[in-house]
């Protein structure tokens, strides 16, 4: 079928004027009437009763008038939902992090999104690194979060630093070692509250340990969650490595203190990561926009 012709009749059925029809559609009146009759032609159905200088619909052209009006109704829509997708305004973003940004940062960043951006599906996946990389790799999500050093870095991944905090070493007010300033091998003597193995701040304390050339510090609790380790620590017992970004306020308020080890300070990379030399859709572009704005009162 003939889609122009198609239109031009939708458009002069809508108005019941051929002379209407040509100014919505900004072409002549006469261009009209001949569109129209070769569109009738190559139907071979009448789609007008002609009578002097009046016409209307035979019954055919009636029905067909009101399936067209359905047919550009869904245009419009397809339309709609087109420029939506590309304006961010509606489709749905999958996003797995580590749990420092699913957290303590992707929250208050989503809120801000969805408050302009309601009819977006977000959904958030809290993982350990190993995991959260496997995610996006294997397509499961449209973008990561994650928070660790340069070693965690992967060559099928596309990195946007935004920006960096310090790892602490942390105790309880009440530890021997709270506020003092100690060597590495002082500190790695006591034991440790870490979560599980393959998150990204354990495996930096290991790597920290090599660096040095000190031996491995003993885990003697570990939890899949950081809140109840660092519970855990706060009851006075065991040594937390951990971000500032999660402890600076229970350390400002004196329910967690810090240890000061004598080397250079060791510091977490916050960074968006999509998959490499794939062009993110407009959601996950307008998305990463605005964590990149948001990270500048971090920095």
């Amino acid at each position: 079928m003939n889609l122009h012709g198609l239109r031009l009749f939708h458009y002069v059925a809508k108005t019941s004027s051929f002379t209407k029809a040509a100014d919505i559609l900004h072409i002549s009146q006469p261009a009209v009437s001949s569109q129209i009759k070769k569109f009738e032609g190559e139907l071979d159905i009448p789609l007008f009763h002609k009578n002097s200088r009046k016409w209307t619909l035979t019954p055919f052209g009636e029905e067909l008038a009101e399936r067209a009006e359905l047919f550009f109704a869904h245009e419009k829509q397809l339309e709609q939902f087109v420029q939506d997708y590309q304006l961010a305004k509606k489709g749905r973003l999958r996003i797995t992090a580590t749990y420092l940004p699913a957290n303590f940062l992707i929250p208050q960043w989503t809120a801000a999104f969805k408050a302009e951006n309601e009819e977006v599906e977000i959904s958030i996946t809290t993982r350990n690194s190993q995991d959260a990389f496997h995610d996006l790799i294997h397509f499961k999500a449209d973008m990561a979060m994650y928070a660790g050093g340069l070693e965690g870095q992967r060559e099928e991944v596309e990195w946007r630093h935004l920006f960096q905090d310090e790892i602490w070493f942390v105790v309880s007010p009440q530890h021997r070692l709270a506020n003092c300033s100690v060597s590495l091998e002082d500190v790695i003597k006591e034991p440790f509250i870490m979560r599980e193995a393959g998150s990204s701040t354990r495996e930096r304390l290991i790597s920290l340990c090599q660096t040095y050339r000190v031996s491995p510090p003993k885990i003697a609790l570990q939890f899949n969650g950081l809140n109840e380790a660092i519970r855990s620590v706060m009851t006075g017992y065991g040594v937390n490595f951990v971000s500032s970004l999660v402890v600076k306020n229970y350390v400002d308020t004196g329910q967690l203190a810090r240890v000061f080890v004598d080397i250079a300070p060791v510091k977490n990379i916050i960074a968006i990561c999509t998959r490499k030399g794939e062009k993110p859709s407009p959601i996950v572009e307008r998305f990463i926009r605005l964590c990149m704005e948001n990270s500048k009162n971090n920095q």
